[in-house]
């Protein structure tokens, strides 16, 4: 995937969130977790805009974000942290259902898949995702749920100054928003890959050509076939596996591969995104 083809979806997913803010959380005021709660209390009690106390709360995140994520994770952060903003300020805050909980459900469910996208794509959308992503860096956490232990105390906050029903409902919102977030963004769940070809060199070729993960090279034998083959292992993450497959079916589509989710791994293992030497 190029450069382009990532920015639009970031930039859609982006337009996105602001919908799902705008037209289904704001209205009952449900708010999102974290920073963007924040500025969508401030945008509620105060003149200004929600989405301009979000470029405003951002910007010390984003800094630091900046130091220890990388420049290119950053940009795409704050490009996605604007489109975000400039779209709450265009799309109209209106309520498309007068049922507060139907609007948590399908806000916090477009929310999740909206923030899920823009993090898998190397971005995401400030505030507690970069908090987040930082300490899932030093275990393997799940985001949503990490993200989710964070928000939490803007629901507290938010019981104080609107009402605890208010305050359950954007509990509710954020639990959704988390358990979607990690059907899409799964860097925390590991694979072991288990690979059987007789083509093993060029296998392992194309995958360290490509890859930064270790592999294990084991000599096997087919027990029927007498035939004999290479047995190649490592472990990869589950957003890994849509790039790791054609490297392996460009070199032998009559591989034998085995994949199954690991529950653990210890020892060195690269725990950022940065897993492809050559980005598509």
């Amino acid at each position: 995937m190029n450069k382009w083809t990532r920015l639009l979806l970031i930039f859609v997913s982006s337009i996105v969130l602001g919908f799902a803010f705008n037209m289904f959380l704001l209205p009952h005021e449900v708010l999102a977790g974290g920073v963007t709660g924040i500025a969508m209390m401030l945008g509620l009690v105060t003149p200004l805009n929600a989405g301009l106390w979000m470029i405003i709360l951002n910007i010390p995140i984003l800094v630091m974000g900046w130091m220890k994520l990388g420049k290119t994770f950053i940009a795409n952060s704050l490009f996605s942290v604007v489109v975000t903003s400039v779209s709450m300020l265009y799309i109209p805050v209106v309520k498309l259902t007068e049922d507060a909980l139907l609007s948590t459900v399908f806000g916090g469910v477009i929310a999740g898949a909206a923030i899920g996208i823009i993090i898998r794509f190397y971005s995401s959308t400030g505030g507690f995702d970069v908090i987040g992503l930082l300490l899932s860096r030093k275990r393997d956490i799940p985001l949503g749920a990490l993200v989710f232990g964070l928000n939490s105390v803007v629901v507290f906050v938010s019981g104080f100054i609107f009402s605890w029903e208010l305050a359950m409902y954007t509990m509710a919102s954020i639990y959704i928003s988390g358990l979607v977030l990690d059907r899409v963004h799964t860097r925390h769940i590991k694979l072991s890959l288990m690979v059987v070809t007789n083509q093993g060199d060029a296998v392992k070729k194309e995958l360290l050509d490509n890859l930064y993960r270790g592999i294990t090279v084991v000599d096997g034998e087919g027990a029927y076939s007498a035939t004999k083959v290479k047995v190649l292992y490592s472990v990869i993450s589950r957003h890994e596996l849509a790039f790791v497959r054609p490297l392996i079916k460009k070199i032998d589509p009559q591989a034998f591969v085995s994949i199954s989710e690991t529950m653990e791994v210890m020892g060195n293992f690269r725990k950022d995104d940065n897993f492809m030497k050559n980005p598509i």
